[in-house]
């Protein structure tokens, strides 16, 4: 991680810290905040970007109580929790933003990974929830949602959409990079959409759109 932030350094007109923090353990999320004040004496923005897959595609009726529970408290609760501790900061400077980072599977079921969809269709109702409680102090909250994204999550199943993809999965028939994701996340921190909290982006080459 050192050498990323190096890297990410060398390009960039800003200073870059990185803070290591499970997101699943709520004792740590303090020390995360305390950190970024202490280096940087503000705390403007919160992207919630962690998330796992299941360590086994298993079929709906073989799903674990152990991979729903680690599932969850990665990829929702750790979320919710470090969120709740943010917005706290905001209410009280008067000022920031939060984008989640949901998925498609929020609302595409995917039987194979059950719980990762329900996680996601937990961050969808998340980011609804904190936009509405934070609206009348002017903190805009959003929700992007990665389609195919090339990325670790799904190296596993890179010949699978290479496939549907070329089938026409997506209406732009490509794979979805990290930039495309984070050239969005950019787009709402700076400010473009100030009348649209609360609102979800779809970054998925058109996959969403239903087609007859």
């Amino acid at each position: 991680m050192a050498e990323t932030v190096a890297k990410l350094q060398a390009t960039s007109r800003g200073r870059l810290a990185y803070y290591p923090c499970d997101i699943s353990q709520l004792t740590e999320h303090q020390g995360l905040i305390d950190s970024v004040l202490k280096d940087f004496t503000a705390l403007d923005a919160l992207v919630n970007n962690a998330g796992v897959a299941p360590e086994v595609r298993a079929d709906l009726m073989d799903m674990t109580p152990e991979s729903f529970d680690r599932l969850m408290a990665i990829n929702l609760r750790g979320p919710f929790f470090l969120t709740q501790r943010v917005a706290a900061h905001f209410l009280s400077t008067g000022h920031g933003a939060i984008v989640n980072i949901g998925s498609i599977s929020a609302e595409t079921a995917s039987v194979s990974r059950g719980e990762y969809c329900m996680s996601k269709a937990g961050v969808a109702m998340m980011t609804r929830l904190f936009a509405v409680r934070l609206a009348a102090a002017g903190i805009p909250v959003y929700e992007l949602r990665p389609g195919v994204i090339h990325s670790d999550m799904t190296s596993c199943v890179q010949e699978k959409y290479d496939r549907l993809i070329a089938d026409g999965l997506t209406l732009q028939p490509r794979w979805g990079e990290p930039e495309d994701v984070g050239k969005a996340v950019a787009m709402l921190l700076r400010g473009d959409l100030p009348y649209s909290t609360g609102q979800v982006i779809q970054i998925d080459g058109g996959m969403s759109i239903q087609r007859l």
